[in-house]
């Protein structure tokens, strides 16, 4: 994003759906028909939430013995982890059953959560290959995505970036399809540097701007090269931001998190005017262990958060 244009002009034009980098020209539906406009985005000001990719091994779309599923996270959230943000990727979701999905939706309205994201990853699709036929069956698949997506209530949808590098005028043409199907259905198409994006510190804003879709981004904390990479790219990335994905790795018996600082992460944002939410990633295939290390990140993301709104005030 220019220096020219601060965040709050930024988040302002989100609400009014017109994210344009190069002129915050008009997105192509009405705000109205937005999800994501002022009262979404103050609802999950400072909260502190999960992506379900750190329940994986545990959490399975269908009825699994010793899993869960959509219809038992909202409750798991709030009784055992106290979070209410859910982040979702669509290898815990039924496409096309919209029985199923009015059912997780009550389950999450009943536990007083909220569903911010569906992440499409399908990896077997390529919305980026350089055969036309190939990208408009994956922006076909993804399409039936963004239906489920608006129907258990999320305002955004993430595509996924493969290993690697796109081809890249049909990837933007096949970014701007889906950015337009999704306006279509109220919701906003998100970036995450994932994939070929990750060696590249301006991959995601530059995307962004190209697309010139209305698109947000969605950085995540973990997925950069080195940690030079990633404190560069979130600096470019957060003022784009309406999510993030807040990964850690492996703890030590201390607690820390050796591979990198977590807090320097959480202070790009914060001093790039993002507010929230963050939406922990962790994996641990015990879950008793993995619940634990969730509760000690989240305590510590809520303690940077209240120290920073103090020294703000």
């Amino acid at each position: 994003m220019p220096d020219s244009i601060p965040r709050r002009t930024f988040l302002a034009s989100l609400a009014a759906g017109s994210v344009s980098l190069k002129s915050l020209a008009a997105a192509a539906v009405p705000a109205s028909e937005l999800r994501d406009g002022p009262a979404f985005r103050k609802q999950l000001r400072n909260e502190v939430g999960m992506t379900v990719s750190s329940f994986s091994g545990h959490m399975t779309a269908r009825p699994t013995a010793g899993k869960f599923t959509l219809l038992e996270l909202p409750r798991l959230m709030r009784d055992e982890l106290g979070m209410r943000v859910i982040d979702l990727n669509t290898d815990v979701v039924i496409d096309n059953d919209p029985a199923w999905a009015e059912r997780a939706r009550q389950a999450v309205a009943d536990a007083g959560c909220v569903l911010t994201n569906l992440k499409l990853n399908q990896r077997g699709l390529d919305v980026g290959h350089e055969d036309p036929e190939v990208r408009r069956r994956a922006v076909a698949g993804y399409s039936t995505s963004i239906e489920t997506a608006a129907r258990l209530g999320c305002a955004w949808v993430r595509v996924l970036p493969l290993r690697t590098a796109p081809h890249r005028p049909g990837y933007v043409a096949a970014l701007r399809e889906l950015a337009d199907v999704a306006a279509g259905r109220g919701l906003r198409l998100l970036v995450e540097n994932y994939g070929w994006m990750e060696d590249d510190p301006a991959s995601v804003a530059t995307l962004i701007r190209e697309v010139d879709r209305g698109l947000a981004a969605s950085p995540d904390t973990g997925n950069w090269a080195d940690h030079k990479t990633r404190l560069s790219g979130l600096r470019q990335t957060f003022p784009l931001a309406v999510t993030c994905d807040f990964k850690f790795r492996q703890l030590n018996e201390a607690g820390e998190h050796p591979l990198f600082d977590l807090e320097s992460c959480f202070q790009v944002g914060w001093q790039a005017g993002y507010r929230g939410p963050w939406c922990l990633e962790h994996a641990n295939r015990d879950r008793k262990v993995l619940f634990q290390e969730l509760r000690l990140i989240r305590d510590r993301l809520r303690g940077w958060i209240a120290t920073a709104e103090q020294s703000s005030e």
